[in-house]
C-alpha cells in the first residue's frame, strides 16, 4: 500500500508519501480500505516533536493520523464476519495509522456509517463532531441565548454554529478574512465578523443593541478569544475548548482567576478531554458522543464542512491547517 510517513520530527516537509507493507489485522481487529483520513490540529503538534496531550510520541517511523473511514476488507481471527463488506468509520485512538490507504483498528472501535453519510463527512463527525457533542454538553441553548464562535469557519466551529441555531440562538461566528467570512454567513449565522478588523466588536455590539452574548466557545484564545469574553453579559459563559491564536504547540488557553471571573460576572471552564467525557458518562463517554455526533448528522441536523487534499498531499495539507488556511474538517482522500 501507499502511506505518508514520518522519519524524523520536524517541519512538513517530513511528512513522504511511499510505498509499505500492507497492515495485518490481529486477533479482534479488521483491516480498512481507506476512503477518507482525518488531519488533526494535534497530527501537526506530534510531527514537530510535542505529544501535546497524548502519554508519549509515536515511535518513529510513524504513520500519521487516528479518524478513518472506508470499507471493511480483511479480518483478524475471531472477528464478527458480519462486519466483513461493511462502510465504517472509526477513531483509532492512541494508535496512529490513518494516513495511509490501509489501516488496522479493533472491530469495538467501529461504527458503520450511516447510509446518508459520505466517508469524508464520517471522519468530521468521528472525532471533530464528537468533540463539538462534548462541549454542547456544558451548556443550554434556546431562544434567549447569544453564542459567540470563535474560529466559526473551522470544523468545530461550523458544528457549533448550526447547532446553535438549529436550538433558536442568536449566533455570531467569527472568522479571520473574507473568504472565511462568507462562509460563516452562508453556514447560518446572524452575524459574521472578520476578526482581523480591528473594531469589529463595536460592530457585534451595534448589532446586539441592548443584548449581551451568553456564551462564548472559545478554541481561539488570544486576543480575539480575550475580546469575545468582554462581549459576555452578567451571568455569561466562556467555555474554553482550545488556544489557535498560539498555536497547539505553543502558549495555552484563555484563562481567569476567580477574581477576575467575579467581577465580570462570568464563569469560565476549560471543557478539555477528561471534563467532557467525565461528563458525557457511560461505560464508554468516548463512544457515547462518537453515536451522539453519527446520529446529529444522519438526521441531518448537523451538516460538517470538509476540506479535502489528496493522501499524498498531507504535507500540503499539514501547512494549509497550521497557517489557517483551511475552512472545515481537514481530510486525506487516497
Amino acid at each position: 500500500m501507499h502511506a505518508i510517513r514520518l522519519h524524523a520530527f520536524g517541519p512538513a516537509d517530513n511528512l513522504v508519501y511511499e510505498k509499505t507493507e500492507d497492515p495485518v489485522p490481529g486477533p479482534g481487529q479488521v483491516r480498512i480500505a481507506v476512503e477518507a483520513a482525518g488531519v488533526h490540529l494535534l497530527d501537526t503538534a506530534l510531527r514537530l516533536g510535542d505529544r501535546g496531550p497524548l502519554p508519549a510520541l509515536p515511535e518513529l517511523p510513524t504513520v500519521p493520523g487516528r479518524e478513518v473511514a472506508g470499507t471493511v476488507e480483511s479480518l483478524g481471527e475471531g472477528t464478527d464476519p458480519a462486519w466483513l463488506g461493511k462502510r465504517v468509520v472509526a477513531h483509532l485512538g492512541m494508535v496512529p495509522g490513518g494516513y495511509a490507504e490501509l489501516a488496522v483498528t479493533d472491530a469495538a472501535r467501529l461504527h458503520e456509517i450511516p447510509a446518508n453519510l459520505d466517508a469524508a463527512r464520517a471522519v468530521a463527525m468521528i472525532g471533530t463532531g464528537r468533540t463539538a457533542m462534548g462541549i454542547l454538553q456544558f451548556t443550554e441553548l434556546g431562544p434567549d441565548s447569544v453564542a459567540v464562535v470563535p474560529a466559526a469557519a473551522g470544523g468545530i466551529g461550523t458544528l457549533l454554529v448550526q447547532y446553535a441555531k438549529n436550538a433558536g440562538a442568536t449566533v455570531i461566528g467569527l472568522a479571520g478574512g473574507p473568504a472565511k467570512t462568507a462562509a460563516v454567513e452562508a453556514n447560518g449565522a446572524d452575524l459574521a465578523v472578520d476578526y482581523n478588523v480591528p473594531d469589529w466588536p463595536l460592530r457585534v455590539r451595534e448589532f446586539l443593541g441592548e443584548r449581551r452574548a451568553t456564551v462564548v466557545f472559545d478554541s481561539v484564545g488570544g486576543e480575539p478569544g480575550r475580546a469575545a469574553v468582554d462581549l459576555l453579559g452578567p451571568g455569561g459563559l466562556h467555555l474554553v475548548f482550545g488556544w489557535s491564536s498560539g498555536g497547539l504547540h505553543e502558549g495555552g488557553p484563555l484563562t481567569f482567576t476567580e477574581e477576575e471571573q467575579a467581577a465580570r460576572g462570568i464563569v469560565s471552564e476549560q471543557v478539555l478531554g477528561p471534563v467532557m467525557l467525565g461528563r458525557a458518562g457511560g461505560d464508554n463517554p468516548v463512544r457515547v458522543l462518537e453515536t451522539r455526533a453519527l446520529a446529529e448528522a444522519a438526521a441531518g441536523r448537523l451538516t460538517p464542512a470538509v476540506q479535502r487534499f489528496p493522501l499524498a498531499g498531507a504535507a500540503a495539507a499539514h501547512r494549509a491547517l497550521e497557517g489557517r488556511a483551511t475552512m472545515g474538517k481537514v481530510v486525506l482522500v487516497p
